[in-house]
């Protein structure tokens, strides 16, 4: 009887130091049995009454949330951004005094493929990083290349549909990609760094971000000036050929989430310094093509880069679903101090994205841990699915003599001058193809040698010859040797690529 005694008592002792607390329900009911359905009898009919089984069975077909359209695989990690130099003569945003220490959580992912899609396939990658101030939260909602494909907001989802698989076979098709494409010259400029090894990159650590818009910067006199945002890897930047390509694609199809987690965790935490660029309004006209315009960058010979700050990710969240599958980024979620330019698919994005996280998380998604701000929110908004807002207040209007509200002059929006007529017309000064040229002519011997290789990869598929004519003359437009060389590389007819780029404007 004692020795029975005692080996109960070491069970329990071990049960209760090496074992997790006890299965519960939903409701924090514990669970009796998970291994056996409540039947009537050993060949009798289950029964309706056993919760355990009907909520498992209720949670278990309810465990996706609609995937996003776009940026569907993602890798998220915690940190904080430090400033280094005081911005106060530009903004009046809290997080960009000297010193000040701001926490950011930061998500990776790709913009085309599928949730669970290979992470070696070519793509623009995002960089989107959710800061948590003392004013709100503010999401910059990048890439790590500095430009995009199109300019206007209202190609954005027949560019998306474009890239996406084919709704007749479900194959992403090079046919479809480019017959889009031919229609948007400008796109070559992003094409010439998405198709360079970068597009892949070696892992998340070592590649760049980017706002890719231009932003507002507005101080405590109501003056403004136009930003960018630029982010630059002090892991320095690297990509993949395509032979490293396929032997990783085969060793590993998750190479950049497993590299960040395993650096992270082992404590080597990447960074990344901050730089901005600042334009002055009174200068916007003053180049060859519109600062406006995200197909576009500033030249750094033009407008100057100057480093403001540096962010580190330290620490891998708990919960991929929690947090990195429900993190959600909007280009709306802006602070006093900053707001969005007149960039017109900037301009569309502020609302897409947070539209976007309603339809995903519903209309309470931002009282989600992960999207939750470090200050108090006090919104008349009330209800709705998954409120946990816990509001006590009787006055959910405004305003009211009851609860009169605090002044918050800074968070006004800044005055702007306007000078024209409304109007429906594409931006004037396109210059499609310079920039694409200067990059191109940037790259060394094996960057353009790869480049050249991985766009024919692509375009060579492409069957349609006036289709393939037309974007080979986009590339000859830009610079000669490089359309030359692709025109070599996909067997194109080289007199018809210079006969179209003689059409073309630059």
């Amino acid at each position: 009887m004692f020795k029975r005694s005692l080996l109960v008592a070491m069970l329990a002792a071990v049960t209760t130091s090496n074992y997790a607390a006890p299965l519960t329900k939903d409701n924090g009911a514990p669970v009796g049995d998970n291994q056996n359905s409540i039947t009537t009898g050993e060949h009798g009919s289950t029964l309706l009454q056993d919760v355990q089984l009907v909520q498992k069975l209720q949670r278990f077909g309810r465990e996706r949330i609609p995937e996003r359209v776009v940026h569907a695989r993602g890798t998220g990690a915690y940190g904080e951004f430090v400033t280094t130099k005081d911005l106060s003569d530009l903004t009046v945003a809290s997080l960009f005094k000297a010193g000040t220490k701001t926490p950011v959580f930061l998500r990776f992912s790709t913009v085309i493929h599928s949730k669970g899609s290979p992470e070696t396939l070519r793509d623009p990658h995002g960089f989107a990083i959710k800061f948590y101030t003392q004013e709100g939260n503010w999401d910059l909602v990048g890439n790590q290349t500095p430009v995009f494909f199109i300019r206007d907001a209202i190609k954005f989802p027949d560019f998306i549909h474009a890239m996406k698989p084919s709704p007749i076979d479900n194959v992403q098709d090079p046919n479809r990609i480019f017959d889009f494409l031919q229609s948007q010259p400008w796109a070559v400029n992003m094409l010439t760094y998405v198709y360079t090894n970068n597009g892949v990159p070696t892992s998340y650590r070592e590649q760049d971000g980017f706002g890719v818009h231009a932003f507002k910067l507005y101080n405590e006199k109501g003056e403004y000036k136009y930003v960018k945002f630029n982010f630059r890897s002090k892991q320095g930047v690297k990509g993949l050929n395509l032979e490293q390509i396929q032997a990783m694609q085969a060793k590993d199809f998750n190479h950049l989430t497993n590299d960040l987690y395993k650096n992270i965790n082992a404590g080597n935490f990447p960074k990344w310094d901050l730089y901005i660029q600042v334009l002055d309004p009174k200068d916007l006209n003053k180049f060859d093509f519109n600062p406006l315009d995200a197909t576009k960058i500033w030249p750094t010979n033009l407008v100057p880069e100057m480093k403001v700050g540096t962010l580190t990710l330290n620490r891998m969240p708990k919960n991929f679903f929690n947090e990195t599958e429900q993190s959600a980024f909007a280009p709306g979620n802006i602070v006093p101090g900053i707001e969005p330019s007149e960039d017109r698919l900037l301009q569309g994005r502020v609302f897409s994205y947070s539209d976007t996280q309603m339809y995903r998380l519903g209309a309470n998604h931002q009282q989600i841990p992960v999207n939750r701000p470090v200050v108090q929110v006090n919104n008349n908004n009330q209800d709705g699915a998954m409120n946990i807002s816990e509001r006590e207040s009787n006055v959910n209007y405004e305003p009211s003599r009851m609860e009169p509200k605090p002044s918050t002059a800074n968070a006004k929006a800044v005055k702007t001058p306007l000078n024209g007529t409304v109007m429906q017309q594409a931006i004037q000064k396109e210059q499609p193809f310079k920039q694409a040229g200067e990059l191109y002519r940037s790259y060394s011997a094996t960057e353009k040698k790869d480049l050249i290789r991985n766009l024919a990869a692509d375009l060579g598929a492409v069957k349609d010859a006036e289709t393939k004519h037309i974007m080979l003359s986009y590339f000859y437009k830009a610079d000669m040797d490089y359309g030359t060389r692709l025109t070599q590389a996909v067997k194109g007819d080289l007199a018809t690529v210079k006969a179209k780029a003689a059409l073309l404007k630059d």
